[in-house]
């Protein structure tokens, strides 16, 4: 096939795509101040607060942290403020270790991808994120996923497993929003001596004492051996860790391509990591916020004249089946102000497509209670 059969092949793709109407494209951020913000992970508002800006920038000036890593942390690119973050991030969290990844994406690959063996068995929420379904296509484990949220789901999956099982949730769902059986799953993974890891990138800075996260607002630490932390949604800023046992991390750092390979996170990155979790460890008042903003959306839901989602998360959504009818509206809740997107079939099942609301401590009542009253007046 020559470059010009290639390119003609992709072209095809595409424009098949753009008939669909599923047709992907870069966009800039909107305008927060023409546009309210339903849509961005920023739960706590910390992405877009100036006074941390202004902290990191005195940071960089008093303490001369290096701009580049330099390399990998194998080769050049491990400094001690890696580290101090990490010895910092094992005691927040409650385990033993941790190891910073460059996003939660290569660290989910990461995880998943090296430690169950070709031996062994993955039991995974049919709704897990992509990432951890990549890292599971990565794995030579056998995988298996199981109906959401469903622990008897699971119990029966169990007898097509070998080897050591991994069982992989997200605290908080990334689409609807809702929350796993965290004591369940814990419950059932101790009696069959099964390996729970659980994905915390949505609960992480809104849930817990001090923004620990959904397990340790259920106080499960001790009994999750494998945790992701991301720093992309509430604490503003991107990256992740991997909190684990000793013997976790130092298998990580030994077989984890995702780790291996990849460029350290510079000392800049970690510097503003470590002052996100500052602040999220303060944010007490804006978690309060987001708290009565989800009771708010909530009550509004239930009297819509749309399905809503009534979950207890900074995620929800309104039911607006069919890719046109949803993106229609979508547009029309753009031009009245609102930034808010369409998920799509096939990212979620036909006749389940949805609009994905975001909420954060920037709302205000008023502004969801606009929302609700521009909804009701549908398209």
């Amino acid at each position: 096939m020559s470059i010009d059969s290639f390119l003609h092949s992709l072209k095809i793709s595409l424009d098949h795509r753009r008939n669909k109407g599923l047709y992907r494209e870069l966009k800039n951020s909107f305008d927060p101040d023409s546009l309210i913000d339903l849509c961005s992970n920023d739960y706590l508002s910390l992405a877009r607060n100036s006074d941390l800006s202004d902290q990191f920038s005195k940071i960089i000036s008093e303490h001369g942290i290096p701009f580049g890593s330099s390399g990998s942390r194998l080769l050049t690119g491990n400094h001690p403020i890696h580290e101090d973050l990490e010895a910092e991030l094992a005691s927040f969290h409650r385990h033993e270790a941790a190891l910073l990844f460059s996003s939660g994406y290569t660290a989910n690959l990461g995880v998943l991808a090296s430690l169950p063996t070709r031996h062994d068995s993955i039991l995974f929420d049919k709704l897990c994120h992509a990432s951890l379904r990549d890292g599971i296509r990565l794995s030579s484990a056998r995988s298996f996923s199981f109906k959401h949220n469903s622990v008897e789901d699971l119990k029966a999956k169990l007898s097509h497993c070998r080897g050591n099982v991994f069982v992989v949730v997200e605290s908080v769902y990334s689409v609807d929003g809702d929350l796993a059986p965290l004591e369940q799953l814990v419950a059932i993974c101790q009696e069959k001596g099964l390996i729970l890891i659980v994905d915390e990138a949505h609960a992480t800075g809104v849930y817990g004492e001090q923004g620990r996260g959904l397990v340790a607002e259920y106080k499960l630490e001790e009994k999750i051996p494998i945790r992701v932390h991301t720093f992309g949604k509430a604490l503003g800023f991107q990256g992740a860790v991997v909190v684990s046992s000793l013997t976790v991390k130092e298998s990580l750092v030994n077989f984890s391509r995702s780790f291996i390979y990849s460029t350290a996170p510079s000392p800049l990155q970690v510097a503003a990591i470590k002052l996100a979790y500052s602040a999220v460890k303060n944010a007490d008042k804006e978690r309060g916020v987001l708290s009565q903003l989800i009771d708010t959306f909530c009550n509004s839901a239930n009297d819509s004249r749309y399905q809503c989602s009534t979950n207890p998360s900074p995620l929800q959504s309104v039911m607006v089946r069919g890719n046109h009818e949803c993106r229609k509206l979508a547009n029309e809740l753009n031009k009245s102000g609102f930034a808010i997107y369409p998920i799509l079939s096939p990212t979620v099942p036909a006749g389940k497509e949805r609009l994905r609301v975001c909420l954060h401590a920037h709302n205000s009542r008023a502004e969801l209670e606009a929302f609700f009253k521009r909804l009701e007046r549908g398209v």
